[in-house]
């Protein structure tokens, strides 16, 4: 850990609760990461704020075999390289962080909007480490009895965890030489080593906001006992790597990126555009729109946001150039099935539920849908039992479902009129909703043009 003293030389010689006083705390935020393609981008544009205000952003990532590095690089100070562990990635992180105080960070984890303040605020009254309050974001309505015993065990203990975003003078963490080179506890390992080196953590009441997605997938009273026991057995002196192995990764669910397509036949297809431009350059305009909307999908898939591409074809999947398109973006060809586009959407989001997938359903005519936007849309579901991509004129371009939801029935489709009842039906559904920012998409030769103005500045 000798990197890790070097680099707090300086503020070893001047004591924290000094500096504090007379200066505002910089932060080193640091984010171990590996395969978070489908939320990085949310997750580090909400701490865009604290880096123009400067604090800096180091992100270090354990080997993704996604697009998480490329994705991060825009959006933090430095995104490097490291060993696989979450122990190592973040003394990694610090060792070369330059802030007065270390901030770790889950990448599942949002910060509040009084971080830095909360913060700075504790610095001056002396405080040298501490974490924050949590609640946990999740489906499951054991989360808030969860959270609340996570808080009040760690102010009875003075033992902090990961999930709460551990704050430490960066000198203090030399001290004690970082985190300890463990599979699993090692949040736990460096609260025991902190509290001898300077007492209690302060308990911020700010509340961080971290994903319920493991108590959601595995089952929130299972995911208690499991973890109580852990924590019991590495209080006896179990082997951490031991424990590791049974508590495993959070099951992976996978997010399948389906894509409503029509066989493009003249007549058969934008019969509002045709009505302005005739039967022909509508067919034209919408394999236009088709072919951008599955390389979209495409790159969304090698950036690692969606593991599939579906293109739910109708009539039938037999024209051949449906099956061209399937092969474009490396999709397979499946049928919509349904007495009106309700019916086929939820048959769509049915068939992959059914596989333990989260479905995300898009068609073809909203060209403003990139892979940022899915990308959010894969975010949204992990913590939420549908996500909309809402579009200007009432209904929406991108709806996806992490369970089986009816927000589809009796709805006036082709009206302003769609975004509202469905929100009315997830709300008397019980379910929990995350809506994007609203897009456009093309119906008329307005839109078309909208859509060919900047394409022709740039080509």
């Amino acid at each position: 850990m000798d990197r890790l003293r070097l680099g707090a030389e300086r503020d070893a010689a001047t004591p924290v609760s000094a500096r504090g006083a007379r200066e505002a705390v910089r932060l080193s935020i640091v984010v171990p990461v590996l395969d978070e393609a489908a939320g990085i981008v949310p997750m580090l544009a909400a701490l865009a704020p604290l880096r123009a205000a400067g604090h800096e952003v180091i992100v270090v990532d354990g080997g993704s075999r996604d697009d998480t590095v490329a994705l991060a690089a825009p959006l933090a100070d430095r995104v490097i390289a490291s060993e696989r562990g979450r122990a190592a990635q973040m003394n990694a992180g610090a060792a070369l962080a330059t802030g007065d105080a270390l901030l770790f960070l889950h990448a599942d984890t949002r910060l509040p909007d009084d971080a830095a303040e909360a913060i700075a605020g504790a610095w001056r009254r002396g405080a040298r480490w501490g974490r924050f309050d949590v609640t946990i974001q999740g489906r499951s309505r054991w989360l808030p009895v969860v959270a609340a015993a996570m808080n009040l065990r760690s102010r009875i203990t003075g033992i902090a965890t990961g999930d709460q975003g551990m704050v430490i003078s960066r000198a203090l963490f030399a001290s004690v030489g970082g985190f300890a080179p463990l599979a699993l506890m090692e949040d736990l390992e460096l609260s025991k080593a902190l509290k001898r080196a300077a007492g209690r953590p302060v308990c911020l009441a700010s509340r961080v906001l971290t994903s319920g997605r493991r108590w959601d997938r595995d089952g929130a009273l299972a995911t208690i006992v499991l973890m109580w026991r852990l924590r019991a057995a590495w209080a006896l002196g179990a082997d951490p790597a031991r424990l590791a192995r049974q508590y495993g990764p959070a099951r992976a669910r996978s997010h399948v990126l389906q894509v409503f397509a029509k066989a493009p036949e003249p007549g058969a297809v934008k019969t509002r555009l045709a009505q302005a431009l005739g039967e022909r350059a509508a067919t034209a305009a919408y394999i236009a729109l088709a072919e951008h909307t599955l390389d979209v999908a495409a790159e969304a898939r090698r950036r690692g946001v969606v593991a599939a591409i579906e293109l739910w074809c109708a009539p039938d999947a037999t024209h051949p150039t449906l099956a061209a398109w399937a092969r474009r973006c490396g999709g397979t060809l499946h049928v919509q099935q349904g007495a009106d586009l309700g019916a086929r959407m939820r048959h769509a989001l049915r068939d992959a539920l059914s596989r333990d997938d989260m479905p995300i359903l898009i068609g073809t005519d909203c060209p403003a849908i990139d892979v940022g936007y899915l990308a959010a849309a894969a975010h949204a579901l992990d913590d939420n039992a549908a996500v909309l991509g809402p579009v200007e004129d009432g209904g929406y371009a991108l709806v996806g479902v992490s369970r089986d939801v009816d927000a589809f029935d009796g709805i006036a489709w082709s009206t302003p009129t769609v975004m509202d009842q469905t929100r009315a039906l997830l709300a008397r559904a019980g379910a929990r909703w995350q809506e994007l920012p609203t897009l456009w998409d093309v119906d008329t030769a307005d839109d078309l043009a909208r859509w060919r103005a900047p394409r022709a500045t740039t080509a």
